[in-house]
């Protein structure tokens, strides 16, 4: 032992182990409910999207900077939850709590990246209402092709360089404690307090993670959405406002749904107990990407528009083929 902390003073090993232990929800009762409502979420989810990318992709109309960062938002839903669920599935359905080491640092890298992107797609969609609203005349030169796909782009070279480093400091650390994670998955912050060594830096990256990808898009979408108040004010006719509002609603929908349970988690972390902090946690990370398209399904008129022109005109061309085959 002696020895094994003479190296650890030395930064000359690391104790690696071989595998994790994901706990979980071991311990909560009746908990093979909750397997067959992720499930349900999760095929939701994955239809969902790719409908929504689908649509977009397959009508001109809605190739807009708007529905660029739409089609990306859709896009990253169905990357997260099939980076997410069907692992979580695997681990307690199957009783497969056992990862390596380097599947859980990859783990956390695609789950953290991906809800990372999410919350600052929030931030783009914000930004493109922001400028519709209060500068509708120069929205066109303002919000851009080029802008939003650089946009998209920066946003997701942010987030894969932020969490290569929170796993590449991981790999400083040595697990001598516990190998147990208490958590649904590879959490970062579960991970780093196992260490036996000093975690400050990780522990550091976490807080300023923290700030970025939750409050400062917070912040930013809150004050947007103050401007866009204040500019609706000085609208002439209430019609008029309520029609500039209901372009907003959709995205509205998206902010409350992820950023309440978040803010609930946040706020009352230490009030919530373990097994119930996972549960939010989880239901924070899953809902999201399965309301999201049926929120812009539903909400968006150009979106039900142009599904129902697809639908009209698949089912044209089938009558088409059936009066052939009569003939």
């Amino acid at each position: 032992m002696n020895l094994f902390n003479s190296a650890l003073g030395k930064n000359i090993t690391f104790v690696r182990p071989a595998y994790f232990i994901i706990s979980g929800f071991s311990g909560i009762p009746n908990f093979k409910y909750y397997y067959v409502f992720l499930c349900f979420v999760y095929i939701v989810s994955v239809l969902g999207n790719t409908v929504v990318m689908a649509v977009i992709y397959l009508d001109r109309n809605l190739r807009t900077p708007k529905y660029i960062a739409v089609f990306n938002l859709a896009f990253v839903d169905l990357l997260g939850s099939s980076a997410l669920v069907p692992k979580l599935l695997d681990i307690f359905l199957f009783n497969h709590r056992y990862i390596s080491y380097n599947d859980c640092l990859t783990y956390l890298f695609f789950c953290f990246t991906c809800l990372s992107v999410q919350v600052f797609n929030l931030v783009a969609l914000s930004y493109d209402r922001l400028i519709a609203i209060m500068y509708p005349l120069h929205y066109h030169r303002k919000v851009t092709h080029r802008f939003m796909l650089s946009l998209i782009v920066f946003f997701w070279v942010f987030a894969i360089i932020a969490d290569l480093v929170a796993v590449g400091l991981l790999t400083r650390l040595s697990f001598c404690r516990s190998v147990v994670i208490n958590s649904y998955f590879c959490d970062h912050g579960q991970m780093f307090r196992l260490a036996c060594n000093d975690f400050t830096p990780s522990h550091v990256l976490a807080l300023f993670l923290i700030v970025l990808v939750v409050w400062f898009p917070l912040s930013f979408i809150v004050l947007s959405y103050v401007c866009i108040g204040y500019a609706l004010s000085k609208v002439a006719t209430a019609q008029e406002r309520y029609k500039a509002f209901k372009t907003c609603t959709a995205h509205l929908s998206l902010v409350a749904i992820h950023f309440i349970p978040t803010l609930i988690i946040y706020t009352q972390l230490e009030r919530i107990p373990p097994n119930a902090r996972i549960i939010n946690f989880s239901l924070a990370s899953i809902f999201p990407p399965m309301l999201n398209p049926i929120i812009y399904v539903l909400q968006t008129q150009e979106i039900k528009a142009s599904v129902k022109k697809i639908l009209k005109v698949r089912k044209e061309s089938k009558m088409k083929v059936k009066k052939v085959i009569i003939k």
